[in-house]
């Protein structure tokens, strides 16, 4: 290693620290001192903190160089030149780091406050090769926390071997666990330099070369996630960098780095769990992104990703939900414009357009699964035409779907707005075209809704859908804003409306799917009623299944001061008491 690249200072104390806490950096003087503070309150105090820069060109030496003036636990690594990526800052660490146990943590994370204490207390309680804990994600525009795979350690365990538990590959996080120095130094662990997604191959391989690992519930990591965008942001990590083809090619390079491991370790049983694990997890998160690629993009994704997904187990496929299934056969036949409708429905209960059956006696299919006289039934396929290869076949038969049969309040239909335009004052008036491929509704027209709810109070629009062909309704609906129930103390929010159908006493309530690109409208609500000014804006979900979305902002003395105030303590003495002081503020 050459010595001109490390910059450190001697430990304080005499004794060895019990834990190397690696934070590597590039570029990220603003965020560092968060990350190394949540180092620096760690409940167990005899740690070693070494800040290893990536050769940073902004503020972040000198940062780094102001932090360790203020802690003797903390070491300076900085490297010669920037490698691209997080395995060499992190294996430069690991060749410097003293103490017998060591962890990772990313310039834009944090640690929780006995991440150290409780991870180390798993490494002394029996003989294991590492120990690993909850992560939680925190989003950096809401500050919305969830769970990352909280199914995967909702119990304190230690798994004996990695064959025992495959849905942990899961979890392929390095940075929720806390490694044994020896375990690492005997399997000459270190993460592949080179290439992105180095996690998911130094993790795959750390639990396969492991003897026994612990799994603890407790939160021991936050991941802090800027919200994705439909193209690359400077904030975006690298995995939220989902339109850059280099991320797709990179992703795929990993995995086959992972398999070529998986073969030569004698771990070839678990290439199945593995790849269900890429399609669910890594190829889903590009799925979801399909309505905003244009032809271009996906024919050079599909050049990237085909040849790989052809080499996947079948059996993989077969646990997958259907409309995944059907998204990866449409991208993998290069049905672009198809791919785009079904990567609109995923996981959110929504109806293909048109489905057809493969009808061998020359009678026209109605939209359902028609029972033979043999007793079987007829495949119901996705989209107009019937399959003509068996793989085809198998992947886009959506008869398990019950497009048909299924109870009617979980009717799969789709909503679909087809025209949307800026009615008088803060209105909007949309022509909603209702897709019926299972024949759920009877001809004739239905009463529907259009549901909005800002708040606790529900907004319900009724319209009427009528018949314009078999299968299909469209109705007219005017949503007028200022009737919207917003909350006397303010509302700041983002809202998706819904539409219900009303069908012989039965009602059905589903997404609504905008056009994906609209001019976005905004406008300023002053109510009569009391409550506070809002600005209104209505546009189109910027990812996902692509909805509706209108967002709430109170304006005013109410945005400012009364409303921050109750949001966070939203009980309703506060909520009483803010009203009143937003009035004497009148």
């Amino acid at each position: 290693m050459n010595p001109e690249a490390v910059e450190a200072v001697e430990a304080a104390e005499a004794a060895p620290p019990d834990v190397t806490v690696t934070v590597i950096v590039y570029n990220d003087a603003r965020r560092l001192p968060r990350a190394v503070e949540s180092v620096r309150r760690q409940t167990h105090r005899n740690i070693e903190i070494i800040i290893s820069d990536d050769h940073s060109t902004d503020e972040t030496p000198e940062v780094a160089r102001r932090l360790a003036s203020q802690d003797p636990r903390i070491r300076r690594l900085r490297l010669p030149r920037n490698s691209g990526g997080c395995s060499a800052p992190r294996n430069r660490a690991l060749e410097i780091a003293r103490a017998p146990y060591v962890m990772f943590l990313d310039s834009d994370d944090e640690l929780t406050d006995d991440a150290v204490e409780l991870l180390l207390a798993a490494h002394r309680e029996r003989e294991i090769d590492f120990a690993m804990g909850a992560v939680v994600r925190v989003r950096e525009d809401s500050g919305r926390r969830t769970r990352w795979m909280p199914h995967l350690v909702a119990e304190r365990r230690t798994v004996i071997g990695i064959e025992s538990e495959p849905r942990l590959l899961f979890e392929h996080l390095s940075t929720s666990k806390m490694y044994a120095r020896t375990f690492l130094d005997r399997h000459d662990l270190r993460f592949p330099e080179g290439i992105h997604y180095e996690d998911q191959l130094f993790t795959a391989q750390a639990y396969c070369l492991a003897k026994e690992f612990t799994v603890i519930p407790e939160p021991v990591y936050r991941w802090y996630v800027a919200q994705y965008a439909a193209t690359s942001t400077a904030t975006a990590s690298i995995s939220n960098q989902r339109d850059r083809l280099d991320n797709v090619r990179d992703r795929v390079r990993v995995q086959r780095l992972i398999d070529d491991f998986l073969a030569e370790s004698g771990h070839a049983g678990l290439r199945e769990d593995k790849d269900y694990k890429f399609l669910k997890h890594d190829f889903r998160m590009y799925a979801g992104d399909v309505p905003y690629r244009d032809d271009a993009w996906l024919a050079a994704f599909a050049d990237l990703t085909t040849p790989y997904l052809d080499s996947l187990a079948p059996t993989a496929y077969s646990r997958l939900p259907r409309t995944e299934r059907v998204v990866l056969q449409l991208i993998r036949e290069r049905r672009f414009p198809e791919a785009r409708l079904a990567a609109r429905g995923l996981g959110r209960a929504v109806a293909p357009r048109h489905v057809t059956s493969d009808v061998t006696e020359g009678a026209a299919y109605s939209g359902r699964t028609i029972p033979t006289h043999w007793g079987k039934t007829i495949p119901t396929y996705w989209g107009e035409t019937v399959p003509t290869t068996d793989t085809s076949r198998r992947e886009l038969d959506v008869s398990d779907l019950e497009l048909d049969t299924r109870p009617f309040r979980s009717a799969l239909f789709r909503h679909e707005i087809t025209e949307l335009t800026r009615g008088p004052g803060a209105s909007i008036d949309l022509t909603i075209r209702t897709y019926d491929p299972g024949r759920r509704l009877p001809v004739g027209p239905h009463r529907a809704g259009l549901l909005l709810t800002p708040g606790r109070r529900r907004l319900t629009v009724p319209f009427r859908l009528s018949p314009v062909s078999p299968g299909i309704f469209e109705g007219q609906v005017h949503l007028d804003l200022t009737r919207a129930p917003v909350p006397h103390h303010g509302f700041t929010g983002t809202r998706h409306p819904l539409l219900r159908i009303e069908c012989q006493s039965l009602h059905n309530t589903a997404v609504l799917l905008a056009p994906l690109a609209f001019p976005i409208l905004t406008t300023r609500i002053d109510y009569h009623s009391g409550t506070a000014p809002h600005r209104v804006t209505v546009e189109p979900e910027p990812h996902g299944p692509g909805r509706l979305q209108i967002r709430w902002q109170p304006l005013g003395i109410t945005g400012n001061l009364v409303h921050p105030v109750v949001r966070r303590l939203a009980r309703p003495r506060v909520r009483r008491a803010a009203r009143l002081l937003r009035s004497a503020l009148r």
